[in-house]
């Protein structure tokens, strides 16, 4: 069989594995894995660099499979170039507790770089991680010593560029400057309801070259060559990251090629049938030729040669430049510096500070002794006060210590970036933008949780004390949205010390996301000698302020909203009231505690409960039960000064000693 024959025979025993994975299933995408099967056979057998048997080698090549409808296309190559997904694996393909579900999942099967499927958010997490290996090249590497070097490719879909995070991510990446991305744009002219014509008219490719990408079309999808030499291009594309739009036909070989119909049903099996025939492929299902194994056990060989190359020299570099290797190592294995929170401040006992403004504060701190803690905000950064002073930003010209992000106004951007920069490794990256606006970023933050990644969210401008900007920038039913979320940890800190606190929490935080909400107001500084700020705040709940012997009520409240209930629970010491006040910064944190740790500070037999916090009340009947009360919102803000909002609307002193007077009163 020659060189050619046997070319051929891979990529349709690619195209044939998709195809049986969604038969089988009688569940799936065929048309994609059918079409786009030529493009990831040159990535993966002629350009990528990656080794199956350690599937974390940190210089590997990363891929995205952005389209992650076309999950199958994805398994049939972990399968051939030798991850440890077997034939049987394939089978259990949408099955549960496989290692093969409906779309790429990050952590369930080796080699998957990215959860993708909510179109656009992989083409985003691929700049994030090509950022992130700009950022480390330039931290780490010296003369001789290309510690980070590798690429970051993906395949696109024209569903993945008709989605606006796609436009946002693009528009930063090519304004970065990022030329180790090199995108393949799977350019099938079909979506679900009929021909691209319909919704999707305009000239791709020139939108891309105005983002400042370096653009090229290669005219059928079946040329192996003309994509190989395409790609060879785009590498030597230093400048910009590269975007191929390659012409393939969904469902190639089959009976339903270039119809809406081949995208996500299984082809039936007649229609398997001809498909074999067609592309001259064995008649069993889930077959791999001879020769074809073989032929992609040569991708592993390479692999593994590469990686051994790379750690001689790795070697070699820790010798000359042991310090830079420990900390590479370190910060790749999410270990943090000894004395990392050595700097951060104690903020003095009555100190007035925004807790956005004492966490800009603990930021500057924490990021003189981690010095991989990267990121910014969305065109927001003086008013989130997330600048790292005396560091440059990412540019495309940056020197190298550069951690300032501008992502401009593109919160789900954003978004997609940060996760793609925590997948990446190395780098503790955050974003931020004003509370409300997590709207926006929604879809990246339920992936930062369903991936578990170590991304960092900071929202301010956390309620109606926002003031005069009015309903359209208070947030009111936010916190319990993201606190419904699986696998997402929220922190309200109520003054600068909760703050500092809950910033240790998050760097410390390695499996999953976490949120610092913050204020635009001022807010008194408690006293951490006199309060069990530090480890109150890492168990999510704790008793602020007790009183003598057993409570008659207890008050519960977050962020802002704790001073009020310190205050509170003067007044109604005057009037004979026992009342202890708990601050809860975080719902997730008090839960994951054992029992005897929540019903100490929440005693079951106290049922006077009253809790108060400046949004939604619905779900807070979790810690109040039926014979508690909230003093909560369920209506949206006003255009006032900040003050004279939350006075009207009920977080006043006298509404809730009246209101907790109440509640004794039954």
């Amino acid at each position: 069989m020659s060189d050619k024959d046997l070319e051929q025979l891979s990529i349709n025993t690619i195209r044939l594995l998709a195809a049986d994975m969604v038969e089988g299933a009688n569940s799936g995408h065929p048309g994609m894995p059918l079409g786009a099967a030529p493009m990831a056979y040159v990535l993966w057998s002629r350009f990528m660099h990656y080794n199956p048997s350690d599937p974390e080698w940190s210089n590997r090549d990363r891929f995205v499979l952005s389209a992650g409808h076309g999950s199958a296309l994805l398994y049939a190559m972990l399968h051939l170039t030798g991850y440890d997904l077997s034939v049987q694996d394939l089978k259990d393909f949408r099955q549960w507790g496989s290692k093969t579900p409906g779309h790429p999942e990050y952590g369930v099967a080796p080699g998957v770089e990215a959860t993708t499927g909510p179109l656009g958010q992989g083409f985003g997490m691929g700049v994030g991680m090509a950022l992130a290996e700009r950022f480390l090249s330039q931290e780490f590497n010296r003369d001789g010593f290309p510690v980070v070097d590798h690429y970051t490719y993906a395949i696109v879909s024209d569903g993945d560029l008709m989605e606006g995070v796609a436009s946002e991510a693009a528009s930063l990446a090519g304004t970065l400057g990022l030329g180790k991305l090199i995108y393949l744009y799977d350019d099938n002219h079909i979506s679900i309801e009929g021909g691209t014509e319909l919704t999707f008219s305009e000239d791709r490719m020139a939108r891309f070259a105005a983002y400042g990408w370096h653009t090229q079309s290669v005219a059928d999808g079946n040329d192996v060559e003309a994509m190989a030499a395409a790609v060879e291009a785009a590498k030597a594309e230093t400048g910009r990251p590269s975007i191929i739009a390659v012409r393939t036909e969904i469902g190639f070989g089959s009976p339903k090629v270039n119809t809406s119909g081949v995208h996500g049903e299984p082809l039936g099996a007649e229609a398997m049938e001809a498909t074999r025939k067609n592309l001259n492929c064995p008649t069993d299902a889930f077959c791999l030729p001879d020769g074809v194994k073989d032929h992609f056990h040569q991708c592993q060989k390479r692999g593994v040669k590469a990686q051994g190359e790379w750690q001689k020299m790795f070697a070699r570099y820790s010798d000359q430049h042991p310090e830079l290797a420990r900390r590479f190592q370190d910060q790749l294995g999410g270990i943090l510096p000894k004395g990392w929170d050595s700097e951060v401040p104690v903020f003095e006992a009555g100190e007035k500070i925004a807790t956005r403004a004492a966490s800009g504060k603990v930021l500057n701190a924490l990021a003189l002794k981690v010095p991989n803690l990267v990121g910014g905000s969305a065109d927001l950064a003086p008013s989130t006060k997330t600048i790292i002073a005396n560091s440059p930003d990412m540019r495309p010209d940056q020197e190298p210590g550069g951690r300032n992000i501008h992502f401009g106004v593109r919160e789900l951007g954003m978004g997609t970036v940060v996760n793609g920069m925590a997948l990446h490794g190395g780098v503790i990256p955050y974003g931020a933008t004003f509370f409300v606006f997590s709207d926006y970023m929604r879809p990246a933050l339920r992936l930062s949780a369903i991936m578990g990644c170590q991304s960092i969210w900071i929202f301010t401008h956390d309620s109606i004390g926002v003031g005069e900007d009015g309903p359209t920038h208070q947030p009111v039913e936010h916190l319990m949205s993201l606190r419904i979320m699986p696998g997402f940890t929220l922190l309200r800190p109520a003054e600068g010390n909760e703050t500092a606190a809950a910033w240790k929490v998050a760097l410390e935080h390695k499996h999953g996301p976490v949120a610092l909400v913050l204020t635009r107001q001022k807010l008194p500084c408690l006293d951490p000698a006199t309060y069990p700020v530090a480890k109150g705040v890492a168990k999510g709940a704790y008793v602020l302020s007790d009183c003598q012997g057993e409570p008659d009520l207890l008050l519960l409240a977050t962020g802002s909203e704790v001073t009020l209930a310190l205050a509170a629970q003067e007044e109604l010491a005057k009037k004979d009231v026992a009342a202890r006040v708990v601050s809860m910064p975080s719902w997730e944190l008090f839960a994951a505690q054992d029992k005897e740790y929540r019903d100490k500070v929440l005693p079951p037999k106290i049922k006077a409960r009253l809790a108060i916090e400046a949004g939604a009340v619905l779900g807070w009947e979790r810690y109040v039960g039926l014979d508690g009360a909230v003093i909560g919102l369920e209506r949206f803000g006003e255009s006032a000064p900040g003050p004279v909002v939350m006075d009207k609307l009920g977080f006043n002193l006298d509404n809730v000693v009246k209101s907790a007077l109440k509640l004794l009163k039954g």
